[in-house]
């Protein structure tokens, strides 16, 4: 069967992921009657998502112990004390197959800036107790968010949920994607897992692709008790990337969805589904169209962007050019800065920059997936990096390329340095090495050049403050986002910054560049050298896992890098001496130590 649009839209609107309403105290009695008691468990937890100033989205799973039950009544109840004292909410409704036993509630009616606490029952079992807040209305002083993304489960221990759970001052937490993997046991990030005891079930070892892998998926990764403490502490605010899908997906299809692996537009569907029943996220008519916004009364206008699903073009790749040629640089250049060439789409960039045009909040606050900042690297280290991937992706030995880039790193930036230090004996040629450049991720804003100008352009027309939150690379950046020299609004100026988090357990640059062998002084020497080679990036972390949080006041936005020091082993530390702490001051979209 071919999956249309139209039929994606009706099988969409039929309803899945679908929130009840509750509306405020029903005064029922809550018992099973004469109904034969069903044997459950909440083996997934509670969690809470999608806060606004007098709603909130609540969220649970039902597991029944006989393979046969196909329905399932649960009540839920909340209330302004964990004791549930003073309850302000309950209800009662079934939940079936249809849904995968999940269930959401969107509680209506309530006060704004307030935590709210939560339960379900269900045939005499009490699920743990959840907490969230809703949103701030009026003059706000201060908005915390824990920032976090790409969690694979057999890469290793989910240490930086449970970190994230031991906050105690979150308004929110922003996960920006790849909440789980598509990969089998035998995939991406997995030669660790049996050691760990970190491998995925026998009935889900596979790549996943039928909505009953997906949904197997979510549920074993939400048998992880630090994911589970992390949503049960503190309301989510979500989007998706690629791997809730597929890897590098975009609107069409994907690197990882291959020949054999039926219609593209069928699995992207199934995916969609299993993430709607199972993230803590408001129901839409159209599953496709995620991105929204949330307002923290006059202090912050939050939107949540998709950047892979509704419009991506496909990634374009440096093979397709003859970048030997001058004809095939130009033609390259043209192609990743060409008006067509959509990340969001015309549909989500207007409603982006109408609204930012038209709020009124301090901060305007951008959650989404991929690097905006220009991450462009001299010629010779990118074409040196694109050998190192393809040997790498053939099994072949790349110690002598790995010894190569080294060695390549450590010259250009000694020229680079010479350069900002006004060295009068810098050549021509010197100088030509370090400033030919070109976008080392095709897969991120750099492949869609003319979007972000479009941004960039309003943030700085309309003078707003700009921060962009990103994940996907797994390592920390922190970046300035610079117009381009041809932007029509306002070439070569700062619009913004951009703060990204490292993973919750997906290795990183580290792995690629195989700087987790080789010790800590080769880690510092290449943390200075590549900043010091993008000019539009200040900071970076190449070798650590953890969680970023951003703490918003009218005067500046404070960001903060904390990493564990291991996912490998079952203990671990927080790293003090590897954390990072940046700003923004209001009015200046410059980053400050």
């Amino acid at each position: 069967m071919t999956f249309t649009r139209r039929s994606f839209l009706k099988a969409s609107a039929a309803g899945f992921g679908v929130a009840v309403l509750s509306l405020g105290i029903t005064g029922c009695t809550f018992d099973n009657d004469d109904d034969e008691v069903i044997e459950v468990s909440f083996d997934h937890g509670v969690a809470s998502g999608d806060p606004l100033s007098d709603s909130l989205i609540l969220w649970t799973r039902v597991t029944p112990l006989d393979s046969a039950t196909t329905s399932i009544k649960v009540q839920w109840q909340a209330a302004t004390d964990s004791n549930f004292n003073n309850i302000v909410h309950d209800g009662e409704t079934e939940v079936t197959t249809a849904s995968d036993f999940t269930l959401k509630v969107d509680l209506q009616g309530l006060d704004a800036n307030t935590t709210y606490y939560y339960r379900f029952i269900s045939n005499g079992k009490t699920s743990p107790v959840g907490s969230g807040k809703t949103l701030p209305t009026g003059s706000i002083d201060k908005v915390k968010f824990a920032v976090v993304s790409c969690a694979n489960y057999p890469a290793g221990f989910f240490h930086v949920y449970g970190e994230i759970a031991k906050q105690t001052d979150l308004d929110a937490v922003l996960h920006l994607g790849d909440y789980i993997y598509e990969y089998g046991n035998d995939g991406y990030a997995t030669e660790d897992a049996g050691a760990l005891g970190r491998l995925l079930p026998e009935d889900n070892s596979d790549e996943i692709i039928s909505l009953a892998d997906y949904r197997k998926r979510y549920a074993h990764y939400r048998t992880d008790s630090n994911l589970q403490a992390a949503h049960s502490n503190c309301a989510f605010i979500t989007v998706w990337d690629d791997h809730e899908v597929t890897n590098d997906t975009w609107r069409e299809g994907a690197e990882n969805h291959n020949d054999g692996e039926g219609e593209f537009s069928e699995r992207k569907l199934h995916a969609l589904q299993a993430y709607f029943e199972w993230m803590p996220i408001r129901n839409v008519a159209d599953k496709e169209r995620i991105f929204r916004s949330f307002e923290f009364g006059d202090l912050i206008s939050l939107y949540m962007l998709d950047t892979r699903v509704l419009a991506r073009d496909e990634q374009l790749s440096y093979g397709d050019f003859d970048l030997t040629s001058a004809q095939g640089q130009s033609d390259f250049v043209g192609a990743i800065s060409s008006p067509t060439r959509a990340l969001l789409g015309t549909e989500q960039l207007t409603w982006l920059t109408d609204s930012m045009t038209t709020s009124s909040s301090k901060w305007q606050v951008l959650g989404q997936q991929v690097l905006m900042t220009k991450m462009h690297l001299p010629f010779e280290v990118l074409q040196l990096l694109v050998s190192l991937q393809v040997s790498q992706a053939n099994g072949a030995d790349t110690a002598t390329l790995l010894a190569q880039a080294s060695g390549l790193f450590a010259e250009l930036a000694q020229i680079k340095g010479r350069i900002l230090a006004g060295d009068p004996t810098v050549t021509d040629a010197e100088r030509a090495r370090v400033d030919t450049t070109a976008p080392y991720n095709l897969d991120a804003w750099d492949g869609y050049a003319y979007e972000r100008e479009v941004l960039l352009g309003t943030a700085i027309e309309t003078q707003k403050n700009l921060v962009v939150l990103a994940g996907d690379t797994h390592n920390g950046w922190a970046g300035q986002l610079v117009t381009d020299a041809t932007n029509p609004i306002a070439a070569s100026q700062n619009a913004g910054v951009e703060f990204a988090t490292s993973s919750v357990s997906s290795p990183g640059l580290e792995e690629y560049l195989a700087l987790n062998t080789q010790g800590p002084e080769a880690t510092a020497q290449m943390e200075q050298v590549i900043p010091l080679l993008v000019n539009d990036l200040v900071y970076n972390n190449l070798v650590d896992r953890g969680y970023l949080t951003v703490t918003f006041t009218p005067e500046h936005a404070a960001a903060k890098w904390n990493y564990v020091s291991s996912i490998k082993t079952a203990s671990y530390e927080m790293q003090t001496e590897r954390s990072k702490e940046l700003r923004m001051l209001a009015g200046q979209p410059v980053i400050q130590g």
